[in-house]
C-alpha cells in the first residue's frame, strides 16, 4: 500500500510464536515507517493535489495576461513582437522567445533581469496578432508565480534546498510502505478462491479496525502502481537519490545529446546581426541582436520540420549558434532541437527526440507524467485521484492505530501500541544473510532510505537489548 499501514496485527505473533519469519519485523518497520513518514507523505499528497490543477489556477489569476482577447488575423512578426517586449522592460535583456501552437495564446519573451538571481526572469506576453504587450510577470524556468510557488510547496515546501530533504524522504519510503503493506495484506488473505476480491474489495459487513484496515488496504492495491512510479519519479530529480540517477546515466551513456551550437569559425554571425543591429535592435545575451534574426531562425526551423510550440534562444556565447527546440511535452511529444545560424538560414547541428537513449527517453516521459502535463487533464486527473486517495489512506492509517487503543479502565491509553518487540530472533538465515549487502546497495542508492532505516533498526535493536537485561533484574527484585 501507498501510505502507512499503521494496524497492529498480532494474529500470527501470538499463535505462532516460535516461527521464522520476516513478517513480524515488516510488520514493525512498516508500522514505524507510517507513523513517522506518514507526516511527510501528508503533505506531499495535499501539495501534490494543488499541483495537479496548477493550470487552472494560472487561467484563474493569469489568463488576461496568458491568452489573447481576440485570436483573429495573421500574426504580427517575431521582430515586431520582440520590439514592444522590449520597450515595456528597457533594462533587460532578451534570451528566449517562445511561441505557442495554441492560437489564442500570448508570445512570450523571455528576460534576464540585473540583480534577479539567474534561475529567474521577467517574461512579458505579447499579443502575436496586435503586438501590444499584455504583461509581465516574474517566471521560474517560464513557471507563472503561482505554479513556481506550489511547485517549490511540494518539492521543499518554500524552504529552499533544505526542504528538500523533505520530498526525498517521502519518495524514498513511499516504495518500501507500498510493498509492504502489500506483502503483509497478501498474508492475511488465506482463502485463495476470496483472495482477489478480498484484495480489491473492502470486507463486507467489518466494522471497526477491520473495517478500516479493509479500506485502507483496498484503496491501496489500486494505487499501487501509481504510488510506486510517484516514488520512482520523485527520486529521480531529488537531491542525493538523484544524483545517484544521473551519475548512472552518465556511466550508461544514457543522457540525452546536448544539442552542439557551436559555429565553424566562431564569427559574428551568431548573434545574428546586420545591418538592422544599429537601428533598433535589442540586447542578447552575447550583445546586440538584429530583432529580425528571430524570424529567421523561426522560418528556419519551421522549415526543417520543428512544428507545435518553439522556443528560440539567442545564443550563450560569442561564436556560437541560435537554437530552436520543441517544447511540447503532451503525448505524443515533440522536443527535437535544432542549432541556426540566422546569417545564412542555414542549420548547424540537430538533436532529435529519436537520438535520445532509451533510458533518457523513459526518465523525460517519466517527470512530464509526474507533472502532470504528459496527457493533459487525463493526467491532472489520475494525478488528483491518486494523490487523494494516498491522503485517504493516511487519514485512515492513522485512525487505526487511535482505534487500537487499549480501552480499559486499567490499561487506557490515547493510541494503540506498537507490535511486539522480538522480531529479530525470529528471522530466517536465508534472509539474515544477504540483508546487510542489501541494506549497503540500499543505502548507496537512496542515501536518505538507508540512513533512515539504519537508524530505527539500530534504535529498535538497542532499546529492546536494554529491555530484556533490565526485564530478569525487574523479576529479580518482585522476587526478593
Amino acid at each position: 500500500m501507498s501510505a502507512p499501514a499503521l494496524e497492529v496485527d498480532r494474529t500470527d505473533e501470538s499463535t505462532r510464536p516460535d516461527r521464522l519469519s520476516v513478517v513480524p519485523l515488516l510488520r514493525r518497520l512498516h508500522f514505524y515507517a507510517g507513523l513517522l513518514v506518514g507526516p511527510f507523505l501528508l503533505v506531499a499528497a495535499i501539495s501534490g493535489m494543488l499541483f495537479s490543477l496548477a493550470p487552472q489556477i494560472d487561467s484563474v489569476l493569469y489568463g488576461d495576461v496568458l491568452a489573447v482577447s481576440s485570436a483573429e488575423g495573421t500574426p504580427r512578426p517575431l521582430a515586431e513582437q520582440v520590439a514592444a517586449a522590449r520597450a515595456d522592460l528597457p533594462d533587460g535583456t532578451v534570451t528566449s522567445v517562445l511561441v505557442a501552437e495554441d492560437p489564442d495564446a500570448t508570445t512570450r519573451v523571455v528576460f534576464a533581469v540585473p540583480g534577479m538571481a539567474e534561475e529567474y526572469s521577467k517574461t512579458v506576453y505579447v499579443d502575436p496578432y496586435t503586438a501590444r504587450v499584455r504583461g509581465q510577470l516574474t517566471t521560474w524556468f517560464g513557471s507563472t508565480p503561482a505554479t513556481t510557488w506550489l511547485d517549490n510547496l511540494h518539492s521543499n515546501l518554500n524552504l529552499g534546498v533544505p526542504g528538500t530533504l523533505y520530498s526525498e524522504l517521502a519518495a524514498s519510503w513511499l516504495w518500501v510502505i507500498s510493498l509492504g503493506g502489500l506483502v503483509l495484506w497478501l498474508g492475511r488473505r488465506r482463502n485463495a478462491r476470496r483472495r482477489v476480491r478480498a484484495l480489491l474489495v473492502p470486507e463486507k459487513g467489518a466494522k471497526g479496525v477491520r473495517r478500516t484496515r479493509s479500506w485502507h488496504a483496498s484503496i491501496g492495491v489500486w494505487v499501487l502502481l501509481g504510488a510506486l512510479f510517484l516514488s520512482a519519479t520523485g527520486l529521480t530529480w531529488s537531491t542525493y537519490a538523484g544524483e545517484n540517477f544521473t551519475a548512472a546515466l552518465t556511466a550508461l551513456d544514457a543522457k540525452a545529446p546536448v544539442l552542439d551550437t557551436a559555429l565553424p569559425g566562431g564569427g559574428a554571425a551568431a548573434s545574428g546581426s546586420g545591418e538592422h543591429a544599429e537601428h533598433g535592435g535589442t540586447t542578447g545575451s552575447t550583445g546586440p541582436v538584429d530583432p529580425l534574426a528571430f524570424d529567421r531562425v523561426l522560418d528556419t526551423a519551421r522549415g526543417a520540420g520543428l512544428d507545435g510550440p518553439l522556443e528560440i534562444t539567442t545564443p550563450a556565447e560569442p561564436g556560437t549558434a541560435w537554437s530552436a527546440a520543441q517544447v511540447d511535452n503532451t503525448w505524443p511529444i515533440r522536443l527535437d532541437k535544432v542549432a541556426v545560424d540566422p546569417a545564412g538560414s542555414t542549420i548547424t547541428a540537430r538533436s532529435d527526440w529519436s537520438d535520445r537513449p532509451f533510458l533518457a527517453k523513459l526518465s523525460s516521459l517519466g517527470i512530464q507524467a509526474h507533472m502532470g502535463v504528459l496527457f493533459g487533464v487525463a493526467n491532472q486527473a489520475v494525478l488528483f485521484l491518486l494523490a487523494a486517495s494516498i491522503l485517504t489512506m493516511i487519514v485512515l492509517g492513522y485512525r487505526m492505530w487511535w482505534q487500537r487503543r487499549p480501552t480499559r479502565a486499567d490499561r487506557r491509553a490515547p493510541f494503540g501500541s506498537a507490535p511486539k518487540r522480538g522480531t529479530w530472533s525470529r528471522l530466517p538465515l536465508w534472509f539474515v544473510i544477504p540483508a546487510p549487502l542489501v541494506l549497503i546497495a540500499i543505502g548507496l542508492a537512496i542515501p536518505l532510505l538507508g540512513i533512515s532505516l539504519l537508524a530505527f533498526l539500530a534504535l529498535d535493536g538497542v532499546i529492546g537489548l536494554v529491555r530484556s537485561r533490565a526485564k530478569p533484574s525487574a523479576e529479580e527484585v518482585t522476587a526478593s
